[in-house]
């Protein structure tokens, strides 16, 4: 099967601009501010990187912020759906926000590009869901390799404190029977809120059931509060988080008490430590450069590749409904759907997407990798690490 690969170029158009065009419409809502902007920050950021011209046309990008914040996504995409009449819409950067606006997304009949975490966005697949397409890894990918590096390290019992939240209830939903079906005991169970300002209740319960390691389900810096305040407390044991942290902001704000944390993550965040021949590895060199050379060193955060990843799939699709429809229709957003359904080994930054009417993520192993904290940096694991 022919791999598609969008030949990026950053700084200059996809194709030459023709004449005058009908402009593409991207609409894009997600987290700049509130409890999720350390994601969002980074997502936004990507937006001027992403093309301004797909198939001879102009694509227009508009850019909403929803705070974190429920009720202020549905408001976003409504307005991007009827006002704006947008040809797709991008975000949002968190589960619960995401979650809200599938219904509208399916009431528009607009192709929605989540670039939350939980498998719960796009699937048990349904006649909302089809509208919902998603780039941020599976929490359901990431579980599985977190429970074979217990199972690998000797982990026989796993404290839980997670978000109170669509996000930690994923994580505890996918974690339960994978450590069942391993032997491994969940001794405690411990929840708190993204904008908590301390989980010592919460520790003090899960250190009291001696795990070997513990799980913090969390995403950006509100995750490193358990992790420290298990540390400030005398925690010793293994600590393990989700690829909700793997940003700068993290590692700022937990600083050493995150050092040996294990975690899974998408590949761009270790693009340089993986090997020649990972199909991945120029992709998001490329996106990498691009970023930081824009923003300054050490600003890439894997929560901007997400986003920019949704702008590779509409690269690859938009091509594909601009032959059987104008953009600004009913029709071009149908199209589009179709497209995104069909595309077929499409590289980005973070994996290889395939996608399907059951499967709207479509990615496989090589869309992870297990890393580490070492020296306040990330370190790739390999694979018998």
């Amino acid at each position: 099967m022919k791999r598609l690969v969008w030949a990026l170029s950053l700084t200059g158009a996809l194709v030459a601009f023709g004449a005058a065009a009908q402009p593409i419409k991207i609409g894009v809502t997600i987290s700049k501010t509130g409890p999720a902007a350390s994601l969002g920050i980074p997502q936004s950021n990507s937006v001027p990187l992403m093309p301004a011209q797909v198939g001879g046309q102009p694509v227009e990008w508009i850019v909403l912020d929803d705070a974190s914040d429920t009720t202020k996504g549905v408001a976003n995409i409504r307005k991007l759906a009827s006002d704006d009449k947008v040809d797709a819409v991008v975000g949002s950067s968190i589960t619960p926000v995401s979650l809200a606006m599938i219904e509208v997304a399916a009431e528009a009949k607009v192709p929605m590009i989540t670039i939350a975490a939980s498998s719960k966005l796009i699937a048990p697949m349904d006649d909302k869901r089809r509208w919902v397409f998603k780039t941020a890894q599976n929490d359901s990918l990431m579980a599985d390799a977190i429970v074979a590096h217990m199972v690998q390290s000797g982990v026989k019992s796993v404290g839980f404190i997670g978000f109170n939240d669509a996000y930690g209830d994923g994580w505890l939903a996918e974690m339960t029977p994978r450590l069942e079906a391993k032997g491994i005991k969940l001794v405690a169970t411990e929840r708190y809120a993204r904008t908590d300002t301390s989980v010592t209740g919460q520790a003090l319960k899960v250190m009291a059931a001696k795990p070997d390691a513990v799980l913090v389900a969390g995403s950006g810096t509100p995750a490193a509060l358990p992790q420290k305040t298990l540390k400030e407390r005398g925690y010793a044991g293994k600590y393990y988080q989700t690829h909700g942290v793997a940003n700068a902001d993290f590692l700022r704000v937990g600083g050493k008490d995150v050092e040996g944390t294990i975690l899974p993550a998408g590949p761009l965040l270790v693009a340089e430590q993986l090997p020649e021949s990972n199909p991945v590895r120029k992709v998001a060199l490329d996106y990498t450069k691009a970023y930081e050379a824009k923003y300054g060193p050490g600003t890439l955060a894997t929560f901007g590749g997400h986003a920019f990843d949704a702008s590779v799939l509409l690269a690859n699709a938009l091509p594909v409904a601009l032959k059987t429809a104008k953009p600004g229709t009913p029709e071009f957003r149908a199209a589009l759907r179709d497209a995104l359904e069909g595309l077929k080994e499409v590289v980005y930054t973070h994996g290889v997407a395939t996608m399907s009417p059951t499967d709207h993520i479509g990615q496989d192993e090589r869309s992870r990798v297990m890393v580490t904290i070492e020296n306040g940096r990330w370190k790739l694991l390999s694979p018998t690490n």
